[in-house]
């Protein structure tokens, strides 16, 4: 993992991936590496109840109802959309659940404006088919194609990001289990999918009227929601989680003090309120504020005080990485932080004290540079 700035999880969590398969005895589809429960325990961590004598680490923060849905979906012939709001960790998930099923996460399809067809299907490798014409050998095959040919999953991030087209084109794939081949003869133009196959796919609900997806391919998904996290303890645990985890990246050796990070959990939640009530978007900020923002923003902060700063994590520095992080749009996102800076930070700076007023100076001192 030395070699890799982010290995998938089915590398970074090989070592409990092979012990829970070592002690897996439960049901589960014939060509699944885990069973349905054993899956779950990998995502959401063990209990006692589990029997096992091993700790597994919790690595995504939900409702376990959310994952045995997802689980279920996946062990039918339907394929899985994950929907939600940006930064809910529908990615993570996906990904978690892909290791978990087949130990293998990274057959991935990014939907973009420029996906086409072939992304999803084949293509072909030109000098192969000038020298040697077309054939099975010289074709490319997408990974949706190899999850098929191999009996585990696909993924394709960001479904409503990509056309009508490519989304058509995963209809007959969804539904037929099948790619059709027409540039090849015989049993070579048809590549079947095998036992283990399915899809899982995201999408951003806030892409609602990008590219809508057709009533066809809605009903080849069954769609989970994964909700905005709520629950100031839920949400500072996934802070604290995916921060750990970068900083042991980064190969840095530092604590986040508690009361920095209910700093920026409070700001977030105060930021989320303005939205709420905003009357226009010129009233509320550009950014999402969504839990990985939040992570954003505090890996900001960490590394700007491990290379620039005192090897710590302060107030002052957190403030200024909240602002830089932001205030995306001149001069819209920045009176709407310097509107809260003022109205609402400096009150509780005055009354609480604590890290408030060195959060505040090092907002305030950024917007003036920004100006």
């Amino acid at each position: 993992m030395s070699d890799m700035l982010r290995a998938p999880a089915e590398i970074k969590y090989a070592d409990e991936l092979d012990y829970l398969e070592s002690v897996d005895t439960g049901p589960k589809p014939s060509t699944w590496r885990l069973s349905p429960r054993m899956i779950r325990t990998f995502v959401l961590g063990s209990e006692p109840s589990d029997g096992l004598d091993r700790e597994i680490g919790q690595k995504w923060f939900g409702e376990r109802g959310i994952v045995e849905r997802a689980v279920v979906t996946l062990a039918s012939d339907r394929g899985l959309l994950l929907i939600g709001d940006p930064g809910t960790g529908k990615s993570w998930l996906a990904e978690l659940l892909a290791a978990a099923v087949s130990r293998n996460s990274t057959q991935v399809v990014q939907g973009t404006a420029g996906t086409t067809e072939d992304h999803i299907k084949y293509s072909w490798n030109v000098s192969m088919v000038i020298g040697r014409g077309q054939s099975r050998e010289s074709m490319i095959p997408s990974p949706i194609m190899t999850a098929m040919e191999t009996g585990t999953i696909g993924r394709f991030e960001e479904l409503t990001r990509s056309t009508s087209d490519v989304q058509d084109a995963l209809i007959s794939i969804l539904s037929e289990k099948y790619i059709s081949v027409p540039e090849l003869e015989g049993q070579d133009g048809i590549v079947f999918a095998k036992p283990g196959f399915s899809v899982i796919a995201t999408a951003n609900s806030r892409d609602r009227g990008v590219n809508d997806l057709s009533s066809a391919l809605k009903r080849r998904f069954n769609f989970v929601r994964i909700p905005v996290v709520t629950n100031k303890a839920s949400e500072a645990e996934i802070v604290r989680f995916r921060t750990e985890e970068l900083l042991r990246r980064h190969q840095i050796d530092l604590e986040v003090p508690p009361t920095l990070l209910d700093v920026l959990l409070r700001s977030f939640g105060d930021l989320r309120d303005v939205a709420a009530t905003a009357g226009s978007d010129d009233q509320r900020l550009e950014s999402a504020l969504s839990t990985a923002e939040q992570i954003g923003v505090l890996e900001d902060a960490v590394l700007h005080g491990t290379f620039f700063g005192q090897r710590t994590l302060t107030a002052t520095t957190l403030g200024s990485s909240l602002v830089g992080s932001l205030a995306r749009r001149a001069p819209e996102d920045s009176a709407i932080l310097t509107k809260y800076l003022t109205n609402t930070v400096k009150p509780r700076s005055e009354e609480e004290g604590g890290e408030w007023p060195e959060f505040l100076a090092g907002g305030l001192d950024t917007l003036k540079a920004l100006a």
